[in-house]
């Protein structure tokens, strides 16, 4: 694959995970080309909302948020207020809420940084948007 600029892009703050979602849909859909196939589709927004989610509950808040459409494949960064890196939990019980979402987050995404900003992170992922990654 060919990595190009960016076509298209969404740089505005949602103010909920489902404006999050809707942004990123909207982008999908709204580029003047076939959108991804549903199950790719469902991924891609089910992966949006664990970090806007996590931004939201674990991250001090959600600060920044972009996504950029390229050539197969979508990059969504999202930055929150906390330095705290996101790892995956070891010490929760079988039947105990949570701890899911950082290993689904890491199975769905072709690549995924993070990186450590004075006062936050920015997670970077980047997601298929040709063919389901499960």
């Amino acid at each position: 694959m060919t990595t190009t600029e960016p076509r298209t892009s969404r740089h505005t703050l949602p103010a909920t995970v489902g404006a999050a979602r809707d942004q990123v849909r909207d982008l999908l859909h709204t580029t003047g080309r076939a959108p991804p196939p549903r199950t790719v589709t469902d991924d891609i927004l089910l992966v949006v909302s664990e970090l806007v989610t996590n931004a939201f509950r674990h991250g001090g808040g959600l600060t920044g948020f972009t996504a950029h459409l390229t050539d197969g494949a979508l990059i969504v960064r999202v930055t929150d207020a906390s330095p705290v890196i996101p790892r995956t939990r070891t010490d929760s019980h079988p039947t105990a809420p949570g701890g899911f979402g950082w290993p689904l987050i890491q199975k769905l995404s072709r690549r995924l940084t993070v990186t450590p900003l004075g006062s936050g992170k920015t997670i970077q992922v980047v997601l298929d948007t040709t063919e389901p990654r499960v």
